[in-house]
């Protein structure tokens, strides 16, 4: 299968072409820069020059692909505005990618978030939250999947608060920059809210186990860590960096800090049992011993 994949020089990008790859599917993958471009060639991709704001080249690589895979999301999360733009940024290409393919029957493979249940962790059947910071990705999400009923064979990934691999990535990850840049390595309350993870290899295979087999309009949960308590991840970092662990306001997390809050456990017992997907790369608490001081 030719497969077209934004965001795919990223920390999961980069796992999720691997694994394409090594899978006998060939990979065209979008770049925005000479770096991403040579990454992804010395990868085994063929690239296209492009961003998500360029949306005839993803029109014309839909078309050309026999599935798509969408990583892509704007780094800026400096303020409300700049999420904002993100969000919108990724809505119109995920729109022009589904336009594109409908009809087509061929697979059309998104990304979002877990999302929230009260009292019990979310399963694939509970629905995405269309308010708060980054509501705006889950009612695009939601329309990307409503395309099973015009011919486009959509599947979400659902990834959890921290995608890790070597010690970075997701959620931990900016809570060990931001140590980093404060010295203080802090969480947001008491800390004893729990965030799911997934280790960046485990998740590639289900997005590509997605992309093979998934049927049409359905959400899957890439959790291999339940829900670990955001103290207990900090306590690692704090450790790793030789930093005291505090906890601090929410606002001292900018605009998502609402989400760094939030008590999110998730499960993804659905997920291994109709797709055959098992998690076996370290966990969360383990990775994060790979923290350089």
């Amino acid at each position: 299968m030719r497969v077209f994949i934004t965001g795919a020089t990223g920390l999961i990008g980069s796992a999720v072409v691997a694994e394409l790859l090594g899978a006998g599917h060939s990979v065209t993958a979008l770049v925005r820069s000479d770096d991403s471009a040579a990454k992804a060639i010395a990868a085994g991709a063929d690239t296209v020059r492009g961003s998500l704001v360029d949306l005839d080249v993803l029109r014309a690589e839909a078309e050309r692909a026999d599935g798509v895979i969408h990583l892509a999301f704007g780094n800026d999360f400096s303020s409300a505005e700049a999420l904002g733009r993100n969000i919108a940024e990724e809505s119109a290409a995920l729109a022009t990618l589904g336009d594109t393919l409908v009809g087509s029957g061929k697979p059309l493979v998104t990304v979002s978030g877990t999302p929230q249940a009260a009292g019990r962790p979310s399963t694939e059947d509970d629905p995405l939250p269309t308010d708060g910071p980054v509501g705006g990705r889950s009612i695009s999400v939601n329309r990307t999947l409503e395309l099973a009923s015009r011919g486009v064979r959509t599947a979400a990934i659902r990834l959890p608060r921290t995608v890790h691999n070597e010690g970075d990535g997701g959620f931990a990850g900016l809570l060990t920059l931001i140590a980093r840049q404060t010295g203080i390595a802090g969480y947001p309350g008491d800390g004893t809210q729990r965030w799911p993870a997934v280790h960046a290899l485990d998740a590639a295979v289900l997005f590509r186990l997605a992309l093979e087999t998934s049927p049409a309009g359905r959400a899957w949960h890439a959790v291999a860590d339940e829900g670990d308590q955001v103290r207990d991840i900090v306590a690692v970092i704090a450790r790793r960096l030789g930093l005291p662990a505090e906890s601090l306001p929410v606002e001292n997390f900018g605009p998502i800090g609402p989400v760094f809050a939030a008590d999110q456990p998730a499960s993804s017992a659905r997920t291994r049992a109709e797709l055959g997907w098992e998690p076996t790369h370290p966990s969360l608490l383990e990775d994060l011993e790979k923290v350089q001081p």
